[in-house]
């Protein structure tokens, strides 16, 4: 359900009785939100905020890769029964070239838990949002809940959402390029690590993208043709790494959802929305490019 407020008074009218109602059903709640509003919820709920799971969601969703394996379904996954979820991962301070992975999230998130029985309410700021979010908010929701109150959205198209932002990456003025097949996975690590320490990025920083970087052209060779791309540039926020290859990725949730115990396989891109700052993909019939950033 998308909550469209306008005010702190709204945010707080519409997410503490939803949070309130869900402890008197003894359902465990979860509230993972920017930090400003965290605490307005928590302020608002005084003693009753001890029986919620608190969390920053600019920080643990910094990453809306992140959001769905490492908050939501992490959440719910450990606990029976309902639960009750405040999941806010698009707020005035997301930057555009994170936008489209956070509304592709938001569009994944009803087919992530299929039958599961839950609530989660994703608040909207009218305010400081721009329309074109706010109508993807529509898109993205099959119920919203204002000062009116509770309605179909008549707008609802997870898919076509989906779709929208599956778009080709702007091009790099300028990136070093290296080349891999099954011989050469060692040489791509080593080619990505020596980008990695030229452009300034900190120890632990090269250790994950050589690590992410593994991952993906690992499943270049093992799921694709058999061979990739990788590209390595810096715009100056970001360090920028894509790997590109022949295979078609063709499940929207990979990546998105914890690998269950037991299952072989299915981990790398998990692991590699957990350690990259922002991850994007283009998917087109043949190819797949996957775009991760790490702030320099």
């Amino acid at each position: 359900m998308g909550l469209l407020y306008s005010g702190d008074s709204e945010y707080l009218d519409g997410t503490v009785p939803y949070i309130l109602e869900g402890l008197k059903l003894d359902e465990p709640v979860a509230v993972a939100v920017p930090g400003p509003n965290l605490t307005l919820i928590e302020e608002a709920l005084g003693d009753a905020a001890a029986e919620v799971e608190l969390i920053d969601m600019t920080q643990a969703g910094r990453n809306p890769g992140r959001i769905l394996p490492g908050v939501l379904l992490a959440f719910a996954d450990t606990r029976p029964g309902p639960v009750r979820i405040i999941g806010e991962p698009i707020w005035a301070g997301r930057s555009a070239v994170e936008y489209p992975a956070c509304a592709q999230h938001e569009a994944l998130i009803n087919f992530a838990f299929g039958d599961r029985e839950l609530s989660i309410l994703c608040p909207y700021d009218r305010n400081r949002l721009d329309d074109d979010v706010l109508a993807d908010a529509r898109r993205t929701h099959p119920i919203l809940s204002g000062t009116e109150g509770d309605r179909p959205s008549e707008d609802y198209a997870p898919d076509a959402v989906v779709d929208k932002y599956n778009l080709p990456l702007p091009e790099p003025r300028r990136a070093d390029t290296f080349r891999f097949d099954l011989g050469r996975l060692s040489a791509v690590r080593h080619f990505v690590q020596i980008c990695a320490e030229e452009n300034g990025l900190g120890p632990g920083r090269v250790e994950d993208l050589v690590l992410a970087v593994a991952e993906l052209s690992a499943n270049s060779v093992l799921h694709g043709s058999g061979h990739g791309v990788v590209r390595v540039w810096s715009d100056g926020d970001y360090l920028l790494c894509e790997v590109i290859d022949e295979g078609t990725l063709s499940d929207p949730l990979a990546g998105r959802r914890p690998a269950t115990p037991g299952q072989i396989g299915g981990r790398g891109l998990v692991l590699v929305n957990e350690v990259a700052d922002l991850v994007r993909q283009y998917r087109r019939p043949g190819s797949t490019v996957t775009r991760i950033f790490f702030r320099v």
